[in-house]
């Protein structure tokens, strides 16, 4: 069930993350800002929509949790629009004329759909009602920790969409956009990541760091990262 009550990831041990759009892994039906955090699809007045086509993000993950953001800057249309996740192998282009989801067409991706469906390994579900809407925020809550994908629309948690995701510092999962519409464009708002738990050394460091410390307190005082004070004050 959604859960409707639950607003998007807020905790002070999230940082700040500035990924953008790989321009290195976009078709050149993909057309990206100087920013590279916009993308723009089918745009040139020459080149006619032949098919599903995406870019990835220039970061992959392996562990911790990660939230970014896809704005809709224009209102979704077409045969599909889709946000998600994959690895390094998944498709950026379907073959040509194909107007297809491409995310989730195999065990490569897992991706939402605007018309509301959630595609993985070439099956798809009823996920939430479709959206329609220019300037719609789609959040993508990737929990590599607990295995699980999340969305949330315009910060409110559509609940989980997948689990049971693995990756590897070998096989990493990427962010990725796609369309098959003339015109569509899909912008990047905010972007935050969170840590996995510390290594056993890490940890056996931070327990000397929270032993020589007289009080609690003094973590504050330390010139440490906010996530390791956290971790030293809970400990």
């Amino acid at each position: 069930m959604p859960c409707q009550e639950k607003p998007k990831p807020q905790c002070p041990d999230f940082i700040k993350d500035s990924w953008v759009w790989d321009d290195q892994c976009n078709p050149s039906e993909v057309d990206l800002s100087s920013d590279l955090t916009e993308a723009y699809f089918y745009v040139d007045p020459d080149i006619q929509s032949t098919g599903a086509v995406g870019v990835r993000g220039s970061k992959g993950f392996c562990k911790g949790e990660h939230y970014w953001e896809v704005i809709f800057l224009e209102p979704p249309c077409g045969t599909s629009m889709m946000i998600g996740v994959g690895t390094a192998d998944a498709a950026l282009q379907s073959e040509t004329c194909k107007q297809v989801n491409l995310l989730g067409r195999d065990t490569e991706s897992w991706g939402l759909s605007y018309k509301g469906s959630t595609w993985h390994a070439g099956v798809s579900r009823k996920y939430c009602e479709p959206f329609y809407a220019k300037d719609t925020v789609i959040g993508v809550h990737l929990d590599l920790n607990q295995g699980h994908l999340t969305f949330y629309k315009d910060g409110v948690c559509l609940g989980p969409a997948f689990t049971g995701l693995k990756a590897t510092t070998h096989r990493r999962l990427y962010p990725i956009v796609c369309s098959t519409a003339r015109e569509s464009e899909l912008g990047l708002g905010d972007r935050f990541f969170r840590p996995g738990q510390p290594t056993r050394l890490q940890g056996d460091c931070l327990e000397k760091i929270r032993n020589s410390l007289a009080s609690v307190e003094s973590v504050e005082a330390l010139p440490l990262p906010r996530v390791m004070k956290n971790y030293l004050k809970g400990m």
